[in-house]
């Protein structure tokens, strides 16, 4: 699944292209995991503002403006879009047709952004504004962006008193905090030494501190290696991620520790394979 820093690799490889385009034309496939709330035609016509991401959601803002160089557009809207399970953002100025996996085109006079989705759990939502309608409900109960300067040891703290879980599902749970999904929790516990299985409320407040950071020093990571690819996720410039040929435990159960030489473990929690170093990571 992508996870916060293939969206916003996503983002960065198309928002600049199609930032003050105009919308020509809008195709919908097969349904996705919910309708687009909004007549395609009445899209049409409508000028492309700023490209935002809110943890895995990216927020493309629809307004009416006479050129590309308006300081501002009149706000009209704007577009929720995820990438579900398997999902795919491609921006190209000559789009080839649609195959069976093309749920969502929207043509510009610049060039079209079209959503391929094989097992259509992704999305793309019409809302008046980002915090209004579907959308509004949908990020309404993200935690904190992780480098958001409010996101530290003590946040981090006070919300896991009230948890009484296994510190790794917490994490994935998104409403503490948004952006550590499997991989990239799995690496953070790593490098604060911090056993997934720990019950969340235990946390010292120094460990959550560790934590915090080890969280953030791990999505930068991944950012400047373009995200993970397990499967099958690209960039808007067909681009792979790299940041999984770089893990320390996840995906390398056997191998030895790149700390302590010891084999790494797999468990499961919450369905998801969780990978560790017993030896390095302490409860």
């Amino acid at each position: 699944m992508p996870e916060l820093p293939e969206v916003e690799v996503t983002r960065l490889s198309f928002a600049d292209r199609i930032d003050g385009a105009v919308v020509t034309g809008v195709r919908l496939g097969k349904p996705l995991r919910w309708p687009l709330g909004i007549e395609p035609s009445q899209l049409i016509g409508l000028r492309v503002g700023q490209v935002k991401r809110r943890g895995k959601y990216l927020w493309l803002s629809l307004g009416h403006g006479g050129s590309a160089s308006d300081a501002a557009l009149s706000a009209a809207g704007g577009l929720l879009l995820h990438l579900g399970m398997s999902g795919s953002l491609a921006f190209s100025q000559q789009a080839s047709l649609p195959g069976p996996h093309d749920h969502f085109d929207l043509a510009t006079d610049r060039g079209t952004l079209r959503l391929t989705d094989p097992r259509r759990f992704g999305a793309v939502v019409w809302s008046p504004a980002q915090h209004l309608g579907m959308a509004g409900k949908l990020l309404a109960s993200l935690g904190l962006e992780p480098f958001d300067a409010a996101f530290d040891g003590l946040h981090l703290h006070a919300a896991l008193q009230r948890r009484r879980v296994p510190i790794k599902l917490a994490l994935l749970g998104g409403d503490i905090v948004v952006g550590a999904g499997n991989i990239y929790a799995c690496e953070a516990l790593f490098t604060a030494r911090i056993d997934p299985r720990t019950r969340s409320d235990r946390l010292s407040r120094p460990r959550c501190q560790r934590l915090a950071q080890a969280i953030r020093q791990t999505l930068q990571a991944a950012l400047d290696l373009g995200g993970s690819t397990l499967r099958d996720f690209r960039d808007a410039h067909g681009m792979a991620g790299q940041f999984q040929l770089s893990a320390r435990v996840y995906g390398r159960v056997g191998a030895p520790c790149t700390v302590c030489g010891a084999a790494v473990r797999r468990i499961v929690q919450g369905q998801r394979s969780t990978f560790f170093c017993a030896s390095c990571q302490k409860r």
